[in-house]
């Protein structure tokens, strides 16, 4: 059974008023003192933002179970320190965001200017593991067309510096600003991998390997890949079908490979616009089928998804949570819907932040 693990990034955010909050030192002292969340969470680009980290898990319960209990903690935390926790992959409201200290964020501030600044952005990072860089490149390859059903299941983002983009995952729109994040056409070999990883580095553009962006990429410390396509998610059931979908292909790729199944091959280009397309409407227009690369009904897409992983979510007893959790989403809305209907019922993006901090414990 391959393990998976989750990056969740929060925004932290007033209780109160809703407005982020530049706290996460605070934030971090505090489970600093915690031994056991010395390992858990992490400082992010962003004073605004917490990170945290589960363990690797073969178990979706397992899985489940950390991710509330991370979330518990997180808010914890951040409560101790006069803030709240929101897993909202964009701030409904205005902020300026500050750039957190350390060498490496400077750089980041200095080399790309404004859109530093302005990636106060969350995602949700899952790592599957993988037998080598071979298995893992081969899966890369693979994955690919599938991964804009991912974004349009997760989209969580659909206001900006208080006002609607029109998006479903808008964050989605402003990682793209990185020069070298998006999808990425076959690399055939784990030795053309790196080496195209080397030659992106060695031009300067990038600090080191770890702002390899790709929407799928070898892990530089576990023997993972790790797809970096969706929104952070607001309820932990939606981060755990995420999770879940993404060990059904990594295996299904798998297994592709090792039957001698070529990549699709679909273009950068296609992708892109695949990508642009979930982003945009989320689960709630069109979406590009992966096979055909043309506009269908999200259901239609989802329904596609879930046939393609099928064998590998069976063989680990994930497929009825799986096809049941996106009932769910289907019929109730992903989080960018859920925000859309609480900005409706309220009129006011303060009390959609503030709700949204109660479903982040849900």
């Amino acid at each position: 059974m391959r393990t998976v693990g989750v990056e969740e990034e929060l925004l932290l955010v007033d209780p109160e008023t809703g407005e982020p909050q530049a706290l996460s030192a605070a934030v971090l002292a505090r489970a600093a003192r915690d031994d056991a969340d010395q390992d858990v969470f992490e400082k992010e680009l962003h004073n605004q933002m917490l990170e945290f980290a589960t363990h690797p898990q073969s178990g979706m319960e397992e899985l489940h179970a950390e991710i509330v209990r991370c979330r518990k903690d997180a808010a914890r935390h951040a409560e101790e320190s006069g803030c709240a926790v929101a897993a909202l992959a964009t701030s409904p409201l205005p902020v300026s965001p500050s750039v957190a200290a350390g060498r490496r964020y400077q750089w980041m501030a200095d080399q790309y200017g404004i859109a530093t600044q302005e990636q106060l952005v969350m995602g949700c990072h899952v790592h599957v593991s993988v037998e080598s860089d071979e298995e893992g490149v081969a899966v890369i390859d693979r994955i690919q067309p599938w991964l804009s059903v991912l974004s349009a299941l997760s989209a969580n983002s659909p206001f900006w510096q208080g006002k609607d983009t029109s998006y479903s995952s808008y964050r989605s729109r402003v990682w793209q600003r990185w020069p070298s994040a998006g999808a990425t056409e076959p690399f055939r070999s784990a030795e053309r991998y790196h080496r195209r990883v080397a030659d992106m580095v060695a031009t300067g553009v990038l600090l080191d390997e770890g702002m390899i962006y790709f929407d799928a990429r070898l892990s530089r410390q576990y023997p993972t890949v790790e797809i970096r396509v969706s929104d952070v998610c607001l309820r932990a059931d939606t981060a755990v079908l995420i999770a879940t979908l993404t060990r059904g292909l990594v295996e299904t790729a798998a297994r592709e490979w090792r039957e001698g199944v070529e990549p699709a091959g679909h273009s950068v280009s296609l992708q892109r616009l695949a990508s642009w397309r979930a982003a945009r409407w989320g689960l709630t227009e069109e979406l590009l089928h992966p096979a055909t690369m043309r506009r269908m009904p999200a259901e239609t897409v989802v329904r596609a998804l879930l046939e393609h992983v099928e064998d590998a979510l069976a063989d680990s007893g994930d497929l009825d949570r799986a096809r049941e959790t996106c009932d769910v989403l289907l019929r109730g809305g992903s989080g960018d819907q859920v925000q859309r209907a609480l900005m409706e019922r309220t009129g006011s993006l303060r009390d959609v932040v503030t709700a949204c901090v109660r479903h982040t414990q849900e």
